[in-house]
């Protein structure tokens, strides 16, 4: 059984023990708070299909509470679009936000597992940044995470991945990423 009392994930030991240090040196940090850090994961699912049937949005929340080892939260729409066939207060997606050990927990997961499982994977576009040291990425199927079992899956879901940092350049971020192992095509 898991001793959780004195479990550190693996990340969050190696951005402690190696990361910080190798990023001081690199940037020339003069305090050890001016360190770049992790801040928080966002995992969404945006359900277009939603308007039809409003049961893929439960299925959605099912499996990225799955994924992310948290209870995701249903949104909803701000107001009415008759183009869309849109009423206000409809289920359209879900979404979860990480932070501390489950943010370095599920970052693990998504690099040493989940990306090396996608299809024609050469890894992910260095220039998704926003300017502000945060990057964003999407996956298209999730299936690729190993919580979720194939077989009793209804739909493919898409999702989008927003790792937000406390860099505040984009370089500064990316350096960050790399050293987590952030597989960069760039």
């Amino acid at each position: 059984m898991l001793d959780t009392a004195n479990y550190t994930p693996r990340l969050k030991a190696a951005y402690k023990d190696q990361i910080r240090a190798a990023m001081k040196e690199e940037f020339g940090y003069k305090n050890d708070m001016m360190i770049p850090r992790l801040d928080k994961v966002v995992l969404n699912m945006g359900i277009g299909d939603a308007v039809k049937d409003t049961k893929k949005v439960k299925h959605a929340q099912e499996a990225l509470t799955l994924i992310a080892g948290q209870n995701a939260v249903v949104t909803k729409a701000k107001k009415s679009i008759a183009g869309f066939r849109v009423r206000e207060e409809m289920p359209l997606g879900t979404k979860v936000t990480l932070r501390g050990d489950r943010m370095y927990e599920f970052l693990d997961r998504l690099i040493t597992i989940a990306m090396p499982r996608i299809r024609d994977f050469r890894g992910v576009s260095g220039k998704s940044f926003d300017g502000r040291g945060n990057y964003a990425m999407g996956l298209k199927e999730h299936i690729v995470f190993p919580e979720i079992d194939f077989d009793k899956v209804v739909d493919m879901l898409g999702m989008d991945i927003i790792i937000c940092t406390t860099a505040k350049t984009d370089a500064e971020a990316k350096a960050l990423l790399k050293h987590f192992n952030m597989p960069f095509n760039s």
